[in-house]
């Protein structure tokens, strides 16, 4: 274990990753008129490219949670960060966004990135409360985008 039940993803987690990143952004279809781009990724490969971390459910082994993140020269980039709906309200999220933190500073980057959809709008709350500044608001193509930073100390 890496963090409080936050481990590297391995092959058998596929269709675990796949299943709660599915059941946290299904909602969203109806909402930004689109299945959002988390839901289309391929987890098989993100997870061989060792881009995935999951968190498990104390007792169970139960993947409840995962976090999908890229190392860059200068930043750690938070590409999805997914809770199980039958999860959310427990600190998974919590969990997972503390989890970022340390690991980008133990790849030694000064920062993490994001951006989360406009319409999205319940990310927009929870970001600045765990030290994300708003960075832009930007159109990429069918995405408006809120983008985030998080400069770590």
């Amino acid at each position: 274990m890496t963090d409080e039940g936050i481990r590297p993803a391995v092959t058998a987690d596929v269709p675990a990753v796949r299943a709660v990143t599915d059941a946290a952004y299904h909602h969203y279809i109806e909402r930004i008129g689109r299945v959002p781009q988390p839901m289309e990724r391929d987890h098989a490969a993100n997870v061989a490219e060792g881009k995935v971390f999951v968190a498990e459910e104390p007792g169970t082994g139960r993947v409840v949670g995962l976090v999908v993140v890229e190392a860059y020269e200068d930043h750690l980039y938070l590409d999805n960060i997914a809770v199980h709906p039958d999860a959310q309200g427990q600190g998974v999220g919590r969990r997972l966004l503390h989890f970022v933190d340390a690991h980008a500073r133990a790849l030694g980057l000064p920062e993490v990135r994001l951006y989360t959809h406009a319409l999205m709008r319940e990310n927009q709350k929870i970001y600045p409360k765990y030290g994300y500044e708003l960075v832009e608001r930007r159109v990429d193509g069918p995405y408006d985008r809120i983008h985030y930073r998080k400069r770590l100390d």
